[in-house]
């Protein structure tokens, strides 16, 4: 069995839905008491989105760099990043270790084949949404269409993220605020 490094933290919900999803997995296709074999380094997500927040790209790419290479000395076989937001450095972190970091997008283009489709919403943090590390990989790489809703929804759907989704709760407004993103995109 292959050990996964982690890149988590980025918030912590976001991390142990990644490492409960992976055991699941695990679990199904193995039986048993199996579980995956994994390192984990945990940022403490207020220090990053004060940083996401002021533009310290660089700041977080020496972040992320180091801690990947903390995870490829303990021992990982490949790395993953448990957060959208954070592949916008993705290739910057890869290009300095020896391990393969397995892409979100690529992950996320896999699924939106196997269900058969070919256009698919985008929702993130505005990061995401706005920038091109993410939704350009969807389209150049896997030939994608991407639509991602307006101005103003962009920025419904980011509060959202970092005012609940990050701190562990949803509100029923949240959701209701959500739902009508979702349908003016449809």
């Amino acid at each position: 069995m292959k050990t996964i490094g982690m890149i988590g933290g980025i918030s912590w919900k976001s991390t142990a839905t990644y490492y409960r999803v992976m055991n699941e997995a695990a679990q199904k296709r193995l039986g048993g008491l199996h579980a995956v074999r994994c390192v984990l380094w945990s940022f403490d997500f207020a220090e990053i989105e004060e940083r996401q927040h002021r533009g310290a790209w660089t700041e977080l790419t020496a972040m992320m760099v180091s801690a990947a290479r903390r995870l490829e000395g303990a021992g990982a076989d490949f790395l993953i990043i448990c957060a959208n937001t954070m592949h916008r450095m993705a290739e910057e972190v890869e290009a300095e270790i020896g391990i393969p970091l397995l892409h979100i997008a690529d992950a996320t283009a896999g699924a939106i084949r196997n269900a058969g489709l070919r256009r698919v919403g985008l929702l993130g943090t505005r990061f995401t949404m706005e920038e091109a590390f993410y939704r350009a990989r969807l389209e150049r790489l896997h030939g994608l269409e991407v639509l991602i809703p307006g101005e103003t929804d962009r920025q419904t759907v980011d509060e959202v993220i970092y005012r609940e989704l990050c701190a562990g709760r949803v509100t029923t407004q949240a959701r209701e605020r959500y739902g009508a993103v979702i349908r003016r995109l449809i």
